[in-house]
């Protein structure tokens, strides 16, 4: 395959866009983006993703896995071999969004067929985006509690005297807080998060930086950081080799959900090289950073205090100095409003387009969204933050194998445009109006082995690598049954 050939982009003509439009296609999230709308440049794919790391949930991840008992070396060599996979994972899957500037939902039209993509869509829009969006708002909301508690203690207490729900007043106001303000980001769309992030960014490191600085000190020294091993009360059996791999895998279930529909962003990239250029210098920066800086931050607050701490929230809670916890709790939240913006709002949002487009477009789908993940209670998601990333990331690396298989081998980076948006007014049959069935067995093979663990207990490792095994298993089944079945949708070539 040539490189030249790959990041060479497709450009959708205005006559095509026309044409399309005549086929049936009237909701214009659905339609390929032109070359005059596509206004990300690889500074824009830079920011946002580089404030998208220093969250409250990757704190608790990296903070999990300190408790493990390992090196905090080990944590920091696996989420920066976790991080170039991700980096790699994003930019090949997102091409197709940056040559052909189509969205998520087409992408998966041209894998699994339309009424095939309801499924892989429903697990990646509504299950994970929307599960996570529920989780991020209420973790947020719980920093916003401690923030306005600090400023105010007297908030704690309010409603107390209330039956029944007096004690859980302040994190309802908190949680109805942020909740809007969610909203707010996600209802302004790629334009409000590019201006925010590139502010954001810079701010966070700077920040973050002091914050290290701050915990080396008081740990007595980088060596200490270093040195230190946390008292596992119940230690477990896991291996060097196995627990490096769940660091990674932990790193890739963070975005297992991105990684899959990145192509909602890569359709508004100038070109194919500006989202390469930026993503990957966006991951590898910023998670070079992240894991010296949340392993040192938690260490160090940990040797401080005395205490194993594996939460920075709880670090921050325990400064004496009102504008540095204001500052950096209210940057945290900043982050997490960014993340839950890029990762799961505007990802359910187009998937909840994609699935209804008669009835839902963006706006609708931020809406339906922010409502649904409240219903689910995500508070009840939060007592095994590690086991939900690896559930996220056993249904999602399926997906994500089949996907990058069904491009690069079966398809040899070429989809046609025309074939996909085939005329609905039309009675003929198209080869993308039903099932791709190679597409869907391997899905369900790849989710089958990434769920035997659950069911085989000499297979339970397997569970504890999910995003791994389920990603490698789609993507080898894609390539072996089209070269079996060899399907009219994989002869699509050029």
């Amino acid at each position: 395959m040539q490189i030249s050939k790959l990041l060479q982009d497709e450009p959708v003509a205005s006559k095509n866009l026309e044409c399309y439009r005549e086929r049936g296609y009237t909701n214009e999230d659905l339609l390929p983006k032109p070359q005059e709308k596509r206004t990300m440049s690889a500074l824009n794919f830079c920011t946002l993703w580089m404030q998208s790391v220093h969250n409250i949930p990757n704190y608790a991840a990296v903070g999990a896995f300190l408790l493990m008992g390992y090196s905090p070396i080990y944590v920091m060599i696996g989420i920066m071999l976790g991080a170039i996979l991700t980096a790699i994972i994003m930019v090949a899957n997102g091409v197709v969004g940056s040559k052909y500037g189509i969205p998520f939902s087409m992408h998966l039209r041209a894998t699994y067929g339309k009424a095939g993509a309801q499924l892989p869509g429903f697990l990646r829009g509504v299950v994970a985006a929307i599960c996570w969006y529920g989780i991020q708002t209420y973790i947020g909301a719980k920093a916003l509690e401690i923030l306005v508690g600090k400023i105010c203690p007297e908030f704690l207490t309010f409603g107390n005297e209330i039956p029944f729900v007096g004690s859980h007043i302040p994190i309802i106001i908190s949680f109805a807080i942020f909740w809007l303000l969610n909203l707010a980001i996600g209802l302004g769309g790629g334009k409000t998060l590019n201006k925010l992030t590139v502010v954001l960014s810079p701010l966070i490191y700077v920040v973050f930086g002091c914050m290290s600085v701050w915990a080396i000190s008081c740990a007595g020294g980088l060596s200490a950081i270093m040195q230190y091993h946390a008292t596992v009360q119940a230690p477990t059996n896991y291996g060097l080799g196995l627990f490096m791999m769940m660091v990674v895998n932990s790193v890739l279930g963070v975005w297992a959900a991105p990684a899959v529909s990145i192509a909602d962003f890569t359709q508004n990239a100038k070109s194919t090289m500006a989202q390469l250029k930026g993503q990957i210098a966006s991951f590898l920066l910023s998670y070079a950073l992240f894991a010296f800086t949340s392993v040192v931050i938690l260490v160090g607050g940990s040797l401080f205090y005395h205490e194993t701490i594996t939460d920075v929230l709880v670090i921050i809670n325990k400064w004496d100095n009102l504008p540095a916890i204001a500052i950096a709790t209210g940057l945290l939240l900043l982050t997490t409003v960014c993340t839950n913006a890029t990762g799961n709002i505007v990802p359910a949002a187009y998937q909840l387009t994609a699935l209804a487009p008669r009835f839902v477009n963006y706006k609708r789908g931020v809406v339906i969204a922010a409502l649904v993940s409240t219903v689910l209670m995500p508070w009840k998601f939060m007592a095994n933050i590690t086991g939900f990333l690896n559930l996220i990331g056993m249904l999602l690396g399926p997906i994500a194998g089949v996907l990058l298989a069904d491009y690069y081998v079966v398809k040899r980076t070429h989809i046609d445009l025309d074939q996909i948006y085939y005329d609905t007014n039309s009675s003929s049959k198209s080869a993308y109006s039903g099932t791709n069935w190679i597409s869907y067995t391997s899905t369900i093979l790849g989710l089958l082995f990434a769920l035997s663990g659950q069911i085989i207990p000499l297979l339970s490792p397997l569970t504890q690598i999910s995003w791994i095994v389920g990603c490698t298993v789609g993507f080898v089944c894609q390539i072996l049954l089209s070269k079996v079945f060899q399907p009219t949708m994989a002869k699509e070539r050029k």
